[in-house]
């Protein structure tokens, strides 16, 4: 675990201190050294904001860095700010000493920032582009004088978190133009995507009048040597569909058509033949094996007859 920077102040809300605590026992303990509380005060935690009462550790640590408490003893109860920050009236009898009064409600937002990195330098990691850029926009000298720095360093220092907020502004910026590039991108692959698909209108769809599939029309309208590159398959729907579908489907005029047909039905003729020879070959093949084999029975019997009579 590791110390998180937190805001305590007092019922009144006219005391406010900043401090980093582990746990809320912690908390407790160092509310009660900076609000004036007696060590054994018994002490309620809250959220400032909303008077959440705060006692499971792990609820603490989830809460954001920075988060203001609020410290209660016994007769004091949480109320809203209200007229000008009065809430602190509502409890029963309250006496306040003019030499306790704290001047902080009246210091500007950026002193308070300006405590914690003295007190802890590196707590400028947890604070949020707000506190970055109310601590950018504080009058150097002052600055200075609460961190007890040279007004030079000061000035670095300042100059330093602006540029932490550039980047982080330009982060930002270059993550949402990656955004809408990939957005952009996206919608380029659907739309080239929708125009690729097949459609009515070219005659690439299933036409059921004709039983064409999209391929094979496809294939029909290349310009070189279409009827070599279907299957035997296709070729042998398209020589059974005929003319007459193959104008009606491609759109083609009939002398264009019967050329196309003409050279399908020759390619499937050839390839028919060229099945049909390698079956001749493959059976000739086989029934050579088979003489053989007989061959060989028939010497073998006549061997074992000879070796018999021996």
């Amino acid at each position: 675990m590791t110390d998180k920077p937190c805001k305590v102040c007092n019922f009144t809300r006219q005391q406010t201190h900043g401090l980093v605590a582990i746990s809320i026992d912690e908390l407790k303990k160092k509310g009660r050294q900076c609000l004036g509380f007696n060590s054994s005060d018994s002490v309620t935690v809250v959220l400032e904001n909303d008077g959440t009462v705060v006692e499971d550790q792990a609820y603490f640590l989830c809460l954001p860095s920075n988060t203001k408490f609020m410290l209660l003893n016994d007769k004091e109860k949480w109320s809203p700010p209200f007229d000008g920050g009065t809430a602190w009236m509502a409890r029963d009898s309250v006496i306040l000493e003019t030499d306790t009064v704290d001047s902080s409600s009246t210091v500007a937002p950026w002193y308070e920032l300006a405590q914690q990195l003295k007190q802890d330098l590196t707590t400028i990691i947890l604070m949020s582009e707000a506190d970055l850029q109310t601590l950018v926009d504080a009058p150097c000298p002052e600055l200075a004088s609460a961190l007890g720095f040279q007004e030079k360093k000061a000035q670095e220092l300042q100059e330093t978190l602006q540029r932490v907020l550039d980047r982080r502004e330009q982060e930002r910026q270059s993550k949402e133009l990656l955004q809408l590039y990939l957005k952009t991108v996206e919608q380029e692959n659907k739309q080239q995507e929708e125009t690729s698909q097949p459609s009515q209108g070219d005659g690439t769809e299933v036409d059921s009048a004709s039983g064409f599939m999209s391929r094979t029309l496809m294939v029909l309208k290349g310009k070189t040597s279409p009827e070599t590159r279907l299957s035997t398959e296709d070729l042998q729907m398209v020589v059974a569909r005929g003319m007459g579908a193959m104008e009606q489907v491609l759109g083609w005029d009939r002398a264009r058509t019967s050329a196309l047909l003409q050279a399908c039905e020759a390619e499937l003729t050839t390839r028919l033949q060229q099945i049909q020879a390698v079956q001749s070959i493959r059976s000739n093949t086989q029934l050579r094996g088979s003489q053989q084999s007989s061959k060989r029975r028939k010497v073998e019997g006549v061997e074992k007859q000879a070796q018999g009579s021996n």
